[in-house]
């Protein structure tokens, strides 16, 4: 399974993972980084369940962008190297 979701995930990770520069990573960036991902997920969905409670359609578009923020970073958390760690904290 996890052979399948780097091969869809390839054109990120590989974009992460470029370059020759050395890398300021530590393991505390990794586990930062998911729980940072968790949040945003739980906000989007949070977001997505009080906007078809009142059904406003104006809140889909954070809940988009806080759903892609949390998939990338979780992604990243989870399938990337130490680089593309170190990379997404360094561009911040």
């Amino acid at each position: 399974m996890s052979h399948f979701f780097n091969r869809l995930f390839a054109p990120l990770l590989a974009y992460l993972d470029q370059g020759d520069e050395p890398v300021d990573y530590r393991p505390s960036h990794r586990t930062i980084l998911k729980a940072v991902s968790a949040l945003f997920l739980v906000l989007a969905t949070a977001l997505l369940l009080l906007g078809i409670s009142t059904q406003q359609l104006g809140i889909l578009l954070p809940c988009v962008v806080f759903y892609a923020i949390g998939a990338v970073a979780m992604v990243v958390a989870t399938l990337g190297s130490d680089r593309a760690v170190g990379r997404l904290w360094r561009n911040r």
